[in-house]
């Protein structure tokens, strides 16, 4: 059974919700219990009501002292199961008093499990399955046994007065109840996570989509027009090296002219290839054959050689349709952003994995420096870069290919953690051999 785990970011934003709906809860038990005493002043009755009052207070004095050290706990996840365990001991209490085995509350074990689910997701509900069933269990054989005596509330009639078969029989019934609770709502949990996570994926990616292609409507007219007067000047400036008497003052400025005239054209290039990319030709591309050619031109080059390995793995016999060349790009720029991220000897893992419904994912994890949570967002940016001989174009150009092949790219990173890049392509069948 695979277990998601649960990001402490919305683990924290949960914690205020469950605080404020346990004492939301807490005043609706505290008025259904004065309007219960008001109306039924039975003197048999005052030892359940006094016991109900004291969890009230328990209950709201535990509110107050969680909403105080809420922002001051680290461990979040371990914070999160200690309120819950106490909730399952408060519902048991409550359950002891208003009938036991015959309490109306026994549901209560069922509401836990659904917002344990919402919070820890699956783990976290098996958890409290586990221990709801175990405290029902343990209060039912008491009460059976004689060794304790439930308050008489009423009706209630306890569980030594049924037969054994009755009382396993529900108790195996709650305990049924409380794993299958624990199950369907991690899953319709975990299934909502996933499903707010691509719609933000899917928001974020659109408005940079809208950015970019406003920058690069703007940017290319303007590229051009620099293009076109670079190159009179780079003719004319090689006219006058060919044309003039030596000198090497002369000499030596001219060819610095020459150099930051060709760095300046790589760059108009650059930036023409992000604002309007050629429209290549898409081939079936067999993934377990390209993927290995770049990972072997990335390992023979100096930055990656003798200190770096690349770690390939996945799922064999998958094609894409793309344009060769610039599939090729894509890698190489991703596999070349790994390899710089990372200072001394490391690890980059690349795998291929399929995606529903008909896509494939090719993820690049690096033991890099990771992204500083600040620039998360702006690493698609034009001309946004962190290392001092960047452009900021390369990962502008890798967005702008995979678009216009109906891909996408997505980033995971966190500073000092590492980074991973996923590639999200249309999977297509295997071509017909010829």
């Amino acid at each position: 059974m695979k277990f998601t785990h649960v990001p402490q970011d919305e683990l924290r934003q949960n914690l205020r919700w469950l605080i404020f709906s346990r004492v939301f809860f807490t005043a609706l038990l505290l008025c259904s219990t004065i309007f219960v005493h008001l109306n039924r002043p039975d003197p048999a009755l005052k030892p359940p009501f006094f016991v109900l009052y004291g969890v009230i207070a328990t209950l709201l004095a535990l509110s107050f002292f969680y909403a105080y050290f809420r922002p001051r706990v680290r461990r979040e996840t371990l914070f999160a199961y200690v309120q819950i365990a106490i909730d399952c001991v408060v519902v048991t209490i409550v359950i002891f008093v208003t009938g036991s085995f015959d309490s109306i509350f026994s549901f209560l074990y069922l509401v836990i499990i659904i917002y344990t689910s919402m919070l820890l997701y699956r783990r976290g509900s098996m958890i409290m399955a586990c221990i709801c069933s175990m405290l029902y269990l343990v209060l039912a054989e008491l009460e059976y046994l004689g060794w304790i005596r439930p308050f008489d509330f009423g009706s209630s009639v306890a569980a030594s007065n049924y037969d054994w078969q009755y009382v396993l029989y529900k108790i195996v019934i709650t305990s049924i109840a409380c794993f299958a609770v624990a199950f369907l709502s991690s899953l319709l949990s975990e299934q909502a996570r996933r499903t707010r996570k691509e719609l933000h994926a899917m928001s974020a990616r659109m408005q940079r989509v809208e950015k970019m292609a406003a920058v690069g409507e703007m940017g290319a007219g303007l590229a051009h027009e620099i293009k076109n007067p670079l190159a009179s000047i780079t003719g004319s400036i090689q006219l006058l090296l060919e044309e003039m008497p030596y000198d090497a003052g002369h000499d030596k400025l001219m060819r610095i002219i020459l150099r930051e005239a060709d760095r300046l054209s790589a760059l108009v290039g650059n930036f023409l290839l992000f604002a309007r990319p050629p429209s290549g030709k898409s081939k079936p591309i067999p993934l377990d054959q390209a993927i290995p050619e770049t990972v072997r031109l990335v390992e023979q080059d100096k930055r990656c050689r003798d200190r770096i390995t690349i770690r390939q793995s996945g799922q064999k016999e998958i094609w894409v349709a793309m344009d060769p060349d610039h599939f090729r790009q894509v890698l190489w720029n991703l596999l070349l952003n790994a390899v710089e991220a990372i200072d001394g000897n490391g690890l980059i893992d690349v795998r291929v994995e399929l995606s529903k419904p008909h896509y494939v994912s090719i993820v690049i994890a690096d033991s890099g420096c990771g992204i500083p949570e600040k620039n998360l967002s702006h690493i698609f940016d034009p001309f946004f870069t962190s290392k001092p001989d960047g452009t900021g174009l390369g990962l502008s150009i890798v967005h702008t290919i995979l678009e216009s092949h109906e891909g996408w790219l997505e980033v995971e990173s966190k500073a000092g953690q590492g980074t991973t890049f996923t590639i999200k392509l249309n999977r297509m069948d295997s071509p017909p051999i010829t």
